[in-house]
């Protein structure tokens, strides 16, 4: 479906990054999967995504919060394959705290890491996409794109910035062939939700089994956790034919958080 597509997926080295990278991979697309962690861990990573899909695979380790390394590693994935054709947009990173004592740095790092990033990615990427004639944006948000949450000021203030930039994108675009939407999860035990859950307790001075229970699944009706895969899905059908008249959307996947 996706055969001589590129696409490049933000903090893809793990947890929802990492499953839709390999859900675009399996639907034909090349990948560029960006990151942190260990050296090795990613290398292994990398060879076994290209190595289950067939996909050509590269990885670049790009600091999403330097607008001049995000430029850098867009530039290189088309001198590699030719063109940019899907980004999607997921680094992120969390602080837990209440307003008043909330770090200025984190705010900041939050800040350029969940929403200037995107917006960097996208307006270098826009114009290959125009030449082509076809384009797919798909930022990954939140149900915080949409309510809040005490404690999450600045990721709130992010999500909700990023389902801003989501739609003025399908605005600008809509003639263009390139889509632009927003994924709205809920809670998915990822890497960062656990070390949420963990920020959440001390915040709340909770057990982490009662944040869980009591925080986390509390406000999705099914009491379930959003899983990886269904996450990969939606974006695989978003960057296929059947969805190009979706433009603009917040799609939640939220076990019906949000319908409260």
């Amino acid at each position: 479906m996706l055969k001589n597509k590129v696409a490049l997926i933000t903090g893809s080295t793990s947890g929802i990054g990492l499953g839709i990278a390999q859900g675009l991979a399996e639907a034909g697309a090349d990948i560029v999967i960006n990151g942190l962690g260990d050296a090795d861990e990613i290398e292994k990573t990398r060879a076994g995504l290209a190595s289950s899909t067939g996909a050509r695979v590269i990885y670049n380790g790009a600091d999403m919060s330097r607008p001049e390394q995000i430029a850098a590693m867009l530039e290189e994935a088309k001198q590699r394959f030719g063109s940019v054709d899907i980004i999607v947009n997921n680094a992120g990173i969390q602080k837990v705290a209440p307003i008043e004592a909330f770090p200025i740095d984190k705010w900041d790092a939050i800040l350029a890491i969940n929403l200037s990033s995107a917006f960097h990615t996208i307006r270098t990427a826009v114009p290959w996409m125009k030449a082509n004639r076809w384009g797919r944006i798909i930022n990954i948000g939140s149900a915080h794109s949409l309510i809040a949450s005490p404690f999450k000021s600045a990721y709130v203030v992010a999500k909700h910035g990023l389902l801003g930039l989501t739609k003025t994108v399908a605005l600008e675009l809509a003639e263009s062939g390139i889509t632009s939407n927003a994924i709205c999860p809920g809670y998915v035990l990822t890497p960062l939700v656990e070390g949420q859950i963990k920020d959440t307790a001390k915040a709340r001075n909770m057990t982490e089994e009662q944040v869980i229970r009591d925080v986390l699944l509390a406000a999705q009706p099914t009491r379930q956790f959003v899983t990886v895969e269904q996450i990969a899905a939606l974006a695989v059908f978003l960057c296929s034919d059947s969805a190009a008249q979706i433009t603009g959307a917040a799609v939640p996947v939220d076990g019906g958080w949000t319908a409260h």
